[in-house]
């Protein structure tokens, strides 16, 4: 995986702020990084979030590396603003006091587990994002959601009931773990 400079976190940034200000305001163009770099170019996941005063606002991203970081970060910033399901859409006087966090993902890798007591300590807080998936129902906390949620048990619970599951479906072995790091970087 190509490392990001810190050009290509400020250069990033700016294409998430810059594609959400063209959607509200016809006329403004987004600013997208006049040098593409390897990093930039590289299939990756990816998610935009945007927390106003401290407070989400809005988050999506896409898990697998399905397209380029610079196409995703673009898109997801989009999705993030406008069409995620538990926020209206963004407005423009709220720029001012939303903040946008990218949280670049590596590439999800199945975590062998031979009980809950066996998944809890094989997983890293802080440093892994975790994603339970069993049949159609499927979610994922990013590794910044550690913060919040610190105990195993209550981040797992969580996560379960996130994806329509039962609060233990952690502990069951049909459950698919998976598990991932994220490079994160925000404006502040």
């Amino acid at each position: 995986m190509a490392a990001l400079t810190d050009e290509d976190r400020k250069n990033l940034l700016k294409l998430a702020l810059s594609t959400i200000k063209s959607e509200l305001k016809a006329g403004l163009k987004i600013l997208r990084p006049k040098k593409i770099t390897s990093g930039l170019k590289e299939k990756r996941g990816c998610f935009v979030t945007l927390h106003k005063e401290g407070i989400l606002r809005g988050c999506i991203g896409t898990i697998e590396p399905v397209r380029s970081l610079i196409a995703n970060v673009e898109e997801n910033a989009l999705n993030a603003a406008f069409h995620d399901p538990r926020f209206p859409a963004v407005k423009m006087d709220e720029l001012s006091v939303i903040d946008i966090e990218i949280s670049v993902l590596t590439v999800p890798v199945v975590l062998d587990f031979k009980d809950g007591e066996d998944l809890k300590e094989k997983l890293k807080p802080g440093i892994h994002g975790v994603i339970l998936s069993r049949g159609w129902h499927s979610a994922t906390f990013l590794p910044q959601v550690w913060e919040q949620l610190p105990d195993k048990e209550d981040f797992l619970e969580h996560l379960c009931r996130k994806g329509g599951m039962e609060k233990e479906c952690w502990k069951n072995k049909e459950t698919v773990v998976k598990i991932y790091e994220a490079e994160y970087f925000s404006e502040s």
